[in-house]
């Protein structure tokens, strides 16, 4: 058997214009992992309540973090491509889950090259259905499609793997080294919902203070107790003691993770801390929600509540400790991989 390596991550529109970005908009919420009502529901919220305007306010957004070389996502993920291919001598391929580069032009190159045991590793640390499980059922489709007899093996959630904790340490490194006063992680919110849905062994989910802790079968698939580790781990690793964890990016009226990041930057300046750092570590790569919902709005939101020093820590990005950690999460031999294909995790609507 050959193996190959995919990356993929979540994607982004061709061009910060409306059309484009309705188009990404459009496959990206019909996904009914990320909006999991039932088809007839999930299309009319998508196209009579979302698609008439959120377009064009996402589409101003986008053009504010446009680069030359194009969406800072995609381009910062082909950079990590070309580097980890480099330390290989296996084929690698790059895919985005929605848009371009595609998941069938990634198979069909694979398959050209012979592979027939692939591994993936989706660019989402932390387990959740509308990016980590989305990204590996969608592989996995478009392989039993276009290449019926390869093999794919996804890569289980890297949250707390040592290897990521330290790259990410020392991404965050020269900054935690100047002066402030507090350390925010913000990490990309879900729904409540969704982190019951994925956890059906856990009945006090989000119902009993510490819930995580009396189901630990559950935290293979629990997005919020992942998120908590890796704050816990990188806080250890890098000596922090000032910190504090919310949630970002929520869509609609529905309860979503919380403390809810908006608020909590309201709160810390209320709360007197004047130097805040922030860093996003469910994000490997800088993207519209780290650089304009964080970086822009956030920092705005930050000062205008009295807060004096806004510090937006960068993602992982191509630093080479993450590119170390994404040649070391490659197993050897590929029998050493236990599948996460196994997780039992309830179907979409």
């Amino acid at each position: 058997m050959k193996t190959g390596v995919l990356l993929i991550n979540l994607g982004s529109p061709d061009s910060p214009t409306v059309p484009h970005v309705r188009k990404y908009l459009r496959e990206f919420l019909m996904d009914g992992r990320v909006l999991d009502a039932p088809w007839p529901i999930r299309f009319f919220i998508v196209h009579c309540c979302i698609l008439p305007t959120r377009p064009k306010q996402s589409a101003e957004a986008y053009h504010k973090i446009w680069t030359s070389e194009g969406s800072p996502l995609v381009v910062t993920s082909r950079k990590v491509h070309a580097e980890l291919q480099k330390r290989l001598d296996m084929p690698v391929a790059l895919a985005m889950r929605y848009q371009q580069p595609s998941v069938s032009d990634a198979i069909i190159n694979l398959r050209g090259q012979n592979v027939t045991d692939l591994f993936v590793i989706p660019m989402f640390p932390h387990f959740a259905m509308s990016s980590f499980e989305t990204a590996g059922e969608h592989v996995k489709k478009v392989a039993a499609r276009l290449a019926p007899g390869m093999t794919v093996r996804i890569a289980p959630p890297y949250y707390d793997n040592p290897h990521y904790i330290k790259a990410l340490a020392a991404t965050a490194s020269p900054y935690l080294e100047k002066d402030y006063d507090h350390l925010l992680f913000s990490f990309h919110g879900i729904p409540e919902r969704h982190l019951r849905k994925a956890n059906p062994t856990c009945g006090n989910c989000l119902r009993v203070q510490g819930c995580c802790g009396s189901a630990p079968e559950a935290h293979q698939t629990c997005y919020r107790v992942q998120c908590l580790k890796t704050a816990g781990e990188f806080v250890r690793v890098a000596s922090v003691t000032r910190y504090s964890v919310a949630f970002q990016s929520r869509l609609g009226r529905e309860a979503w993770l919380q403390p809810y990041a908006d608020t909590e930057l309201v709160r810390l300046a209320k709360d007197g801390i004047r130097k805040l750092a922030v860093i996003c570590p469910a994000f490997v790569a800088d993207c519209l929600e780290t650089i304009e919902e964080i970086g822009m709005r956030g920092r705005n939101t930050f000062l205008s509540a009295g807060g004096e020093q806004f510090t937006l820590i960068p993602c992982l990005n191509d630093h080479p400790l993450w590119i170390e950690a994404l040649e070391k999460m490659i197993p050897r031999p590929p029998q050493q991989l236990e599948p996460l294909t196994q997780v039992k995790v309830l179907a979409p609507a």
